[in-house]
């Protein structure tokens, strides 16, 4: 009841004419940013801080309009995905395996209608969980350590055969490129790695860079090609006729994916990437061998996007109880926090609760706020396809430059997305799948880290990465993950074609 009323109360704060004016305005702002490739949340965020302080805005008004933008950029992440097979941000890299198909087979405006349903679905559960779970769900990861992180995100590359290609081995070569660019820079210990030299290499590559330049410019030079051979790139579009049953075939996927996401948030590091990793690789188990998983499957789109708007409102657990952020985005509240002169964790439910209950209020209404923008706006983002890509792709391509260089304002990055873009686009022609790769550069980094302090802890015994069984029950499930494609996959392909004849979809 306690949790009930403070409920209420944090609705009066969101519900203030001003702030819900600057909900509406961030959550506007925060779609268009998410549709923008290359930027994403936690750009978005930082970039609209500035105008919090120029606007004089009350903590709580600050809170929620960066909440709301935060939100609208999980949103609006997967509008280039759709469209353009260029995730706007890297949770929105599982929304291209079936989004894109579908708008190839024109069925563009569904898939954009569909992803906001389940983001819908994926982060009202995720907020109705930071409602009632928070503590519990704090205090069990705080149950984490270093070896059950570094089990967790191992778990995670051994499972990528389930997600991408009927090459599991081009997919652990993907993984183990992603790995080996995440260990460029300075590590913890001060020693230069692959740094040749050169300076802009002391701090690592930067994700952002690895992902405009693998998918948009990759994306752009498959188009040169296909202009040069005489092929087309149109795609038909149609009118949007999603209708109950749709939605109702997507609620499943959506559910699952909510769920998940929320918990992938709630572990700190884990983060969207990993919500819409687990949400595809789910619903690909679930659905088996009745998918067309890759080819336009609507539940392929339903599964990551309601995970990874799950685990944006997920990441708010750690960060409001712990102090902890849940992810890069907010990492960068975390700190907008800190400037305004709020401590979080424990004690800020007790001395700022108008300002955490405000927040948590707002996203719900955010939520909504979001559905009611995403839905008439279907029209809008579809007749982008209108345009005809010679004319489209250049502009993408020029936004994703000035977009870069307004975040690092150095050319050297320029060439380094255009060198991206030309090992993309090779990958490619060899079918090595792009997205293990860009996992491998997110989630390498925190490997290491959790992997050199259980090492600390330890004092070098290796066996302490499988002394719990929280540990053993994750290294299990990896080398399940690990084995089970080589023997399941290729038994599940050989009678769908028997089923379905060599042209028909598979599951895999």
């Amino acid at each position: 009841m306690e949790t009930l009323g403070f409920l209420i109360d944090g609705f009066g704060v969101a519900l203030a004419p001003h702030n819900l004016m600057f909900a509406l305005l961030g959550a506007f702002l925060g779609t268009l940013i998410g549709a923008l490739p290359g930027l994403g949340p936690a750009n978005g965020v930082a970039i609209l801080i500035p105008l919090a302080f120029t606007l004089g805005l009350a903590p709580e008004t600050a809170m929620i309009m960066l909440t709301a933008v935060y939100a609208g950029a999980m949103y609006g992440g997967r509008i280039s995905s759709i469209l353009l097979n260029i995730p706007g941000d890297e949770p929105a890299m599982m929304t291209c395996l079936d989004g894109y198909p579908m708008a190839q087979q024109g069925k563009a405006s569904e898939a954009l209608a569909i992803s906001a349903v389940a983001s819908f679905i994926g982060s009202l559960i995720a907020t109705i969980g930071l409602i009632l779970l928070a503590p519990l769900l704090a205090d069990f990861a705080l149950t984490f350590g270093p070896a059950e992180y570094f089990a967790l995100f191992l778990l995670a590359f051994a499972t990528l055969g389930g997600i991408t290609g009927k090459n599991p081995m081009k997919t652990v070569v993907a993984a183990a490129i992603g790995l080996m660019i995440a260990t460029v820079g300075i590590d913890s210990t001060g020693v230069q790695r692959y740094t040749f030299g050169v300076l802009e290499l002391y701090e690592g590559v930067d994700f952002i860079i690895a992902i405009v330049g693998l998918f948009a410019i990759s994306e752009l030079l498959f188009f040169i090609e296909e202009k040069a051979g005489g092929g087309k790139a149109k795609m038909a579009v149609n009118k949007l006729t999603l209708s109950w049953k749709d939605i109702r075939n997507i609620l499943p996927s959506s559910f699952r994916g909510g769920v998940l996401g929320f918990i992938a948030g709630v572990l700190p590091g884990a983060g969207a990437s990993l919500g819409s990793f687990i949400g595809y690789t789910l619903e690909k188990k679930v659905v088996g061998k009745k998918g067309y998983f890759g080819q336009g499957d609507p539940r392929g789109v339903a599964g990551p996007e309601a995970g990874n708007n799950g685990a944006s409102s997920g990441a708010l657990v750690p960060m409001l109880t712990l102090g902890v952020p849940g992810s890069g985005t907010t990492a960068v509240l975390l700190a907008l926090l800190i400037s305004l002169n709020i401590t979080p964790g424990p004690l800020m439910f007790t001395q700022n609760a108008d300002i955490v209950w405000g927040v948590i209020a707002a996203l719900l209404i955010g939520n909504f706020l979001l559905l009611l923008l995403n839905i008439p706006l279907v029209g809008i983002f579809v007749k982008l396809l209108s345009v005809p890509p010679m004319y489209l792709l250049p502009v993408v391509t020029m936004i994703a430059f000035v977009g870069i260089y307004s975040i690092s304002n150095t050319t050297f990055d320029l060439y380094f997305m255009v060198a991206f873009g030309v090992a993309g686009y090779i990958f490619r022609k060899l079918e090595i799948p792009l997205v293990p790769i860009i996992l491998g550069l997110l989630l390498g980094p925190e490997m290491e880290k959790n992997l050199r302090h259980a090492m600390d802890i330890s004092d070098g015994d290796w066996t302490i990465l499988w002394d719990s069984g929280l540990a053993i029950g994750l290294w299990v499930f990896a080398g399940l993950g690990l084995i089970l494609p080589y023997i399941v996959g290729p038994i599940l392909r050989r009678r769908m074609q028997v089923q379905t004849g060599t042209g028909g979809p598979e599951s895999d």
